[in-house]
């Protein structure tokens, strides 16, 4: 039996991190396609829970709510809002996620747990209130935005690289129990992406993706089905060729290839952003 493929006739689409970014490109991108997509954000304005964002022109719309998803009671309740206000929640998209520069000169725990609260706790907080009620109708479709960080380490990476592998992990143990319950679970593992996480990486970024691209790609994924998808191709390869290696050679490689040196502009990227990102 296939496993079950989100439908907008059945409900709506829950983005976290959906305010800004490859989030909120996702969002557009269904809206235009006719759902209506909840975004939850740490953005506080509007006040109105469920306040619509102006999208005109678009078939579907977008409905904007104020959350942290390192709160787990904050989660379970924006949840039972949005299922109240708006309908069934058949497509979980856990979007949000920060990055922290980590140095081994200067290890700081607090870097490491904030990371783990967002990019590891802030999935599970969601999970844990939306899954039940997608067991309890019989399908539902979660999709979780890791990152090619996951497949090796990469300079200053630590607390970044380790939260997306552990969310690869876990959403590859968790298919085996989402599919009995006709809910079928993806993750996304995309390249760089010019959003704020990008700021404080100091060497050359391969293939870096503009945030629109990354947003269809997301989209495309969705609706495709698969259960992981990583882009750009060229990089996402690269590293999975590279796992193959003996880890020395492996991590020689990588260490020539990630050489610090200045970064040439980027067109069109803006350099004012912060690179802790606070999560959607």
């Amino acid at each position: 039996m296939a496993i079950y493929r989100a439908d907008k006739q059945h409900g709506v689409a829950w983005i976290t991190g959906g305010g800004t970014g490859m989030g909120y490109q996702l969002a557009l991108d269904l809206a235009r396609d006719g759902w209506t997509v909840a975004v939850t954000s740490l953005t506080e304005n509007p006040v109105e829970p469920g306040a619509e964002i102006e999208t005109p022109g678009l078939p579907g719309k977008i409905l904007q709510y104020h959350c942290d998803v390192t709160h787990e009671a904050g989660m379970a309740a924006v949840v039972e809002a949005i299922e109240r206000q708006t309908g069934p929640i058949v497509l979980a998209v856990f979007n949000a996620g920060i990055y922290i520069p980590v140095h081994g000169q200067a290890l700081a725990i607090a870097d490491f747990r904030r990371t783990y609260e967002v990019n590891v706790f802030g999935v599970l907080n969601g999970l844990a209130p939306v899954v039940p009620r997608m067991q309890e109708r019989g399908r539902g479709h979660v999709v979780i935005n890791a990152s090619v960080s996951s497949y090796l380490g990469w300079p200053s990476a630590a607390a970044y690289g380790s939260s997306k592998a552990a969310l690869n992990n876990m959403a590859e143990s968790l298919r085996y129990d989402f599919e009995r319950m006709n809910i079928r679970i993806q993750v996304v593992n995309p390249g760089f992406v010019d959003t704020p996480l990008i700021e404080n990486i100091n060497y050359r970024m391969p293939t870096l993706v503009p945030v629109e691209q990354a947003g269809a790609q997301l989209a495309r994924a969705i609706r495709s089905g698969g259960y992981e998808t990583a882009f750009p191709r060229r990089l996402a390869w690269t590293l999975k060729f590279l796992r193959l290696w003996p880890g020395d050679l492996a991590f020689a490689f990588m260490k020539y290839a990630t050489r610090k040196l200045r970064r040439s502009p980027i067109p069109g990227a803006s350099r004012t952003r912060s690179a802790r990102k606070r999560p959607g």
